[in-house]
């Protein structure tokens, strides 16, 4: 596994995030690498609302391609 070196965080920080930790019964370490897993999922809501957002960006709308593919596939 890969290791991160976070320098110069404010003593605030440190301090929340020990609070925080201890409230969660976590050491500092679990609760920051929590923290950062929680940061970089993706979840199924936010996902489909990027998509909706690219899809309007096209403006067009993507018919159902259902009828093409069995067309396709009967030749």
């Amino acid at each position: 596994m890969a290791q991160i070196l976070v320098r110069n965080l404010k003593p605030k920080v440190v301090a929340r995030l020990k609070k925080r930790a201890r409230a969660g019964g976590r050491s500092l370490e679990s609760e920051v690498r929590e923290i950062l897993e929680e940061a970089t999922q993706v979840d199924m809501e936010t996902a489909r609302k990027l998509a909706d957002r690219i899809r309007a960006s096209l403006g067009r709308r993507f018919s159902d391609s259902t009828a093409l593919v069995r067309e396709d596939r009967d030749r």
